[in-house]
């Protein structure tokens, strides 16, 4: 293990003295950029699965780790440094079966529920809606609402918007008052339903479109509280399912879900996440790419009946979906998480950018111990995933001006028929004037030296930030939590409005511009 690390630091180190096997141009047109990237598109998403809430997220007030009024503090540190702005909760598939008053009031009173879409574990409701409410206030987030269509009922999800929104003298803000919060929270997004084709019902598109006009019609804005409210859209390439919701809902919804997972299939094995040959990389990223063409399909059906683009496009589930690791609980979705998924997190967010006129949010799948997580957690500490440092590097284009840039790299033929440029970059300029520009080099095994122009851009400085690793199939442990974690990058060479730059084999880069 001591030389595998020796190994790492001495290729951070030698990062720019490699010979560049093959090269790219990036230029950048800072006069081009109107469209602002939502800091939403960093989202987040916590539900009641394995070890998300109960053991990642929220420990209790009594627990022997360390914690801030039940939640865990080491968690709660990490989010607060990736400054998360919006965390969807409770589902999922477990949003159509969860009944919030369950979840209120004095815990001890409180109903357990067996949870039977991940696992059949017993949860005790302990973390419920103040719970989650007051999280997302200390982190400073938004709030998403997932409701439950699939087995509540219209009273039941009206009541609860009441119970949160309402600071009038009305039968649920006095429970809410009577369980201890006087004042209403800010709730903005408001799911209505969740997978309504599948675990939240098993509808057709018909049928939801009805359901979502009458629930929605329930949901009210209280004393100032606005509700953005969002139908539950398509998984990846149902097509049809967005032009019934377009044409028989409409303006009636501010925003429409969408799901799409980096996943080899549904049936059998999806592969290990942390055991994958270089020919698994390369598809991972082709298939992981593919989003890019399911973004702009459901984009032009909704432009088809939305040409002002006043309803958004809400990617509220994405991620890489791999075997659950061996010796866990089935059903639980507990997964490692190597430099490959932090290339998933980049390449993604290259194309998110490029939509943000239409696509307004994106959540992965999920923030702690589930599917593509931010952070690991057992009973002694947290592990930070190569996901989380992806997601640092990046939080600097939040609220950016998305600046549209040119790109000419080699492209690789890769397993059943996709193509993968081996570059993919994407830039920003923030409130301050500064430029970010952040790049990955999927090559496996060439270091590539690329040349940015910067027309009318006079930069005297840039630093930043690199993520790499000796192995594709890297990853942080309990055992070696810093096997794969940032480093400075500053080796960039500057020639007026021109930068020079060799990328190492497998890495991610951001960097600023002075």
């Amino acid at each position: 293990m001591r030389n595998k690390l020796l190994f790492s630091s001495v290729l951070l180190a030698a990062s720019v003295s490699l010979s560049a096997q093959t090269s790219a141009t990036i230029t950048v047109h800072a006069d081009q950029g109107t469209q602002i990237i939502p800091k939403e598109i960093y989202g987040q998403f916590a539900e009641h699965l394995g070890t998300c809430i109960y053991g990642g997220l929220w420990v209790g007030e009594n627990s022997n780790i360390p914690n801030t009024n039940g939640y865990r503090t080491d968690v709660f540190n990490a989010l607060k440094e990736l400054q998360i702005p919006v965390l969807r909760w409770p589902g999922g598939c477990f949003a159509d079966e969860y009944h919030w008053m369950d979840g209120i009031g004095p815990k001890a009173d409180r109903p357990k529920m067996v949870n039977n879409n991940w696992g059949g574990t017993i949860e005790d409701n302990s973390f419920g809606t103040h719970e989650f409410l007051n999280l997302c206030e200390m982190l400073g987030c938004e709030p998403y609402i997932s409701g439950n269509v699939g087995s509540g009922t219209v009273e039941e999800l009206a009541k609860w918007v009441e119970y949160m929104t309402s600071n009038g003298d009305s039968p649920m803000a006095n429970l809410r008052r009577k369980n201890g919060r006087d004042q209403a929270w800010n709730v903005k997004y408001l799911g209505v339903g969740n997978e309504s084709w599948g675990c939240g019902g098993s509808m057709r598109p018909e049928y939801y479109a009805d359901l979502y006009r009458r629930y929605s019609t329930y949901c009210r804005n209280y004393d100032g509280n606005s509700l953005f409210k969002i139908a539950s859209g398509a998984s990846d390439y149902d097509y049809n399912w967005t032009k019934v919701l377009m044409d028989r809902v409409g303006g009636r919804m501010h925003g429409l879900s969408l799901h799409y997972y980096t996943v080899t299939g549904w049936n059998g094995s999806k592969g290990s996440a942390t055991q994958f040959s270089k020919d698994d990389y390369y598809w991972t990223m082709g298939k992981c790419l593919e989003i890019e063409d399911v973004i702009k399909k459901h984009c032009t059906i909704m432009d088809e009946y939305d040409k002002n683009k006043r309803i958004a496009l809400m990617l509220d589930e994405w991620g890489t979906w791999w075997d659950e690791e061996p010796g866990t609980i089935h059903g639980h979705l507990y997964q490692q998480n190597t430099l490959r998924d932090a290339f998933v997190a980049s390449l993604s967010f290259d194309i998110f950018h490029k939509y943000t006129d239409r696509l307004k949010m994106a959540n992965i799948a999920q923030i702690v111990n589930v599917l593509q997580s931010m952070i690991l957690t057992n009973d002694k500490g947290i592990v930070l995933t190569p996901t989380y440092y992806a997601f640092k590097m990046y939080k600097v284009h939040q609220d950016a001006t998305y600046l549209p840039l040119d790109l000419d790299c080699k492209i690789m033929d890769v397993r059943d028929h996709r193509k993968v440029p081996m570059i993919s970059a994407t830039a920003s300029k923030n409130k301050d004037g500064k430029i970010h520009i952040s790049m990955s080099n999927i090559d496996a095994d060439n270091a590539q030296e690329i040349i940015i122009n910067l027309p009318n851009i006079k930069a005297r400085k840039a630093v930043g930030e690199i993520l790499t690793s000796s192995n594709l199939t890297d990853y942080n442990s309990f055992d070696n939590p810093n096997n794969v974690k940032l480093a400075p990058f500053k080796e960039v060479k500057i020639n007026k409005e021109e930068l020079k730059i060799k990328l190492p084999p497998k890495s991610i880069v951001t960097i600023e511009l002075q």
